[in-house]
């Protein structure tokens, strides 16, 4: 199997992890009672619920646009996106369960980051529009060519 082939494979799995797990931790904080929540980490009802929307918009982005072969640059913005909210999570876990269970929040974040960079720079999604002028754009900007 080809090196790229496999590197493919890869990427969409941890994807496909990522997407999952932040759709069901966006989806808990989006539908579950604010009052328990506030509790245990210290922020606002607000500030959780728009967490919430965060890593649920960031599921969706990590798996839409490669799956539906529209505006793909959304993958690894998305990527980028949710690192800046695990570092969040990685911060507050600390801060109030210690070092220990942040180290989950760690590897997240350091996964989506793994993400980010290698669908922008090593092996960008492809675009259904691959002949515009947006695709030519987007592959001279991601290969520098």
């Amino acid at each position: 199997m080809e090196k790229k082939s496999k590197l493919t494979y890869v990427l969409w799995v941890i994807q496909v992890l990522l997407a999952l797990l932040f759709l069901m931790a966006g989806g808990v904080k989006l539908l579950m009672p604010i009052e328990p929540m506030v509790k245990q980490t210290g922020l606002s009802g607000p500030f959780l619920r728009f967490i919430g929307v965060c890593e649920v918009l960031g599921g969706f982005g990590l798996v839409l646009p490669g799956l539906l072969r529209v505006c793909t640059v959304l993958t690894p913005l998305a990527a980028l996106g949710l690192v800046g909210v695990m570092i969040g999570a990685v911060t507050i876990t600390a801060q109030t369960m210690g070092a220990g269970p942040a180290v989950f929040s760690l590897i997240t974040g350091l996964l989506a980051a793994y993400v980010g960079y290698a669908r922008w720079r090593v092996l960008p999604l492809a675009s259904r529009a691959g002949s515009g002028k947006a695709a030519s754009a987007y592959r001279s900007v991601t290969t520098g060519s």
